[in-house]
């Protein structure tokens, strides 16, 4: 017998039913940016390596560690998306999305990879469902993006996640603030790796969660306690816009993020139930990052949220997903009434309705195990006599009560149901 082959070590497999809760979230949390007046854009799944380089920061442990890199066949550097954010932003640039109004408004899904030491909600492939505005500095802009992702979140059921927010200052700031930490950082016992990382951003060094570096950092100096006033009046707008459309945070003024990019305005959706990986998404604004990829001086903002992690909040606070169930199953008994349950089930498929039914030489006791199984509201089984009368016993699934119905009002009756 020749071995199995398996899935890379690393990634998270969705199948039925686990899958139409994936399904359901991914499309829940769409549905937010959707609702937000955000359009769909597609991207590729790999892209020139300078953009995540570039984009994303050199000193960055996504760029420095974890990024899958290979050469193509014409020597070129490619590498597989780690994150959303650089790709859209080469796209804004290299097609112009950005010359019409403005913000650009865009929203994206898909599948992101990172080389990291695979756990529980930490996967080398994941996925993410994220937006982007672009073009435009209103501080109710960022309180607009949060509140996508609460919506998105909160109309999946999800209730235990808390709002962290922050602000990184900006390129008037910032330096002065960096000089500082630096300071600070190079009188502590750090070792060789983390000192130079510190040389190239020392606000990296704050997004290490090692324990003995965590106590070595309590004291380090914060950004919030050194922004210039443009940075507190616009971090002030924000906390109030949140504040008038009824969302809560808390501050977290230790907050980094993996990205070198952001500015200002960061956030983070953090899970109390989730243990060690308990960010559900997060994001934040990122002002110089179109000119470093050569286009304008555009300020930006935008989120990742992770498809899986929402799903593991999701399953760990026992949240009913409220999958749409099959309408109907349909279960022919003779050569015949297969036939034209066929043509019955593909008519209710044309009119929008979810039909299945039992294929194959299979029994009444087996297909009906099959009905079961499937979820489907209703069953139907279909033999000669109901050829004959035009008429069939609908079988609710949960109640197991039944009632007649003509073939020709099927959809109509199923349409009620749904009702």
């Amino acid at each position: 017998m020749k071995p199995k082959i398996l899935a890379p070590k690393g990634v998270a497999e969705y199948f039925p039913p686990e899958s139409l809760e994936f399904e359901k979230i991914r499309d829940g949390l769409a549905q937010s940016a959707r609702l937000a007046g955000y359009r769909y854009i597609e991207l590729p799944v790999f892209e020139d390596t300078s953009l995540f380089v570039r984009g994303v920061g050199e000193s960055t442990d996504v760029v420095s560690k974890e990024m899958y890199t290979f050469e193509d066949r014409g020597g070129r550097s490619l590498t597989l998306r780690p994150e959303g954010t650089a790709g859209v932003m080469r796209a804004v640039i290299e097609h112009g999305l950005d010359k019409g109004q403005l913000p650009v408004k865009l929203w994206y899904s898909g599948a992101c990879f990172r080389a990291e030491r695979p756990q529980q909600g930490r996967y080398r492939q994941f996925y993410q469902v994220g937006i982007e505005a672009i073009g435009n500095e209103d501080p109710m802009l960022d309180a607009e993006v949060i509140s996508v992702a609460h919506i998105g979140f909160r109309n999946l059921g999800l209730k235990a996640f808390v709002t962290q927010i922050t602000s990184l200052g900006d390129k008037n700031c910032r330096p002065a603030y960096r000089e500082k930490l630096f300071e600070f950082l190079s009188k502590l016992p750090l070792d060789p790796q983390t000192m130079e990382r510190a040389r190239i951003n020392p606000l990296r060094v704050l997004d290490d969660k090692r324990p003995e570096l965590s106590e070595l950092l309590k004291n380090a100096p914060l950004m919030l306690d050194h922004l210039c006033s443009d940075c507190k009046e616009h971090f002030e707008s924000v906390k109030s816009a949140l504040q008038t459309i009824g969302i809560e945070f808390v501050i977290n003024p230790r907050m980094v993020r993996g990205l070198d990019y952001y500015t200002r305005t960061t956030f983070e959706f953090v899970h109390p139930l989730l243990g060690a990986q308990s960010g559900i998404g997060g994001g934040g604004r990122y002002d110089g990052l179109m000119q470093e990829l050569g286009g304008s001086a555009l300020s930006g903002i935008g989120f990742g949220l992770g498809v899986d992690r929402t799903l593991l909040a999701a399953q760990a606070e026992k949240v009913e997903i409220g999958l749409k169930p099959i309408d109907l199953f349909f279960i022919p008994l003779t050569a015949t009434a297969r036939e034209m349950a066929f043509k019955i089930v593909i008519d209710l498929r044309r009119q929008g309705l979810t039909v299945d039914m039992s294929f194959g030489e299979r029994g009444l006791k087996g297909a009906m195990k099959a009905a079961d199984k499937s979820g489907a509201r209703f069953s139907a089984v279909f033999g000669d006599d109901e050829m004959t009368s035009q008429h069939i016993s609908l079988k609710d699934m949960k109640t197991g009560s039944s009632r007649e119905v003509r073939i020709g009002d099927l959809f109509k009756s199923l349409q009620n149901e749904a009702k």
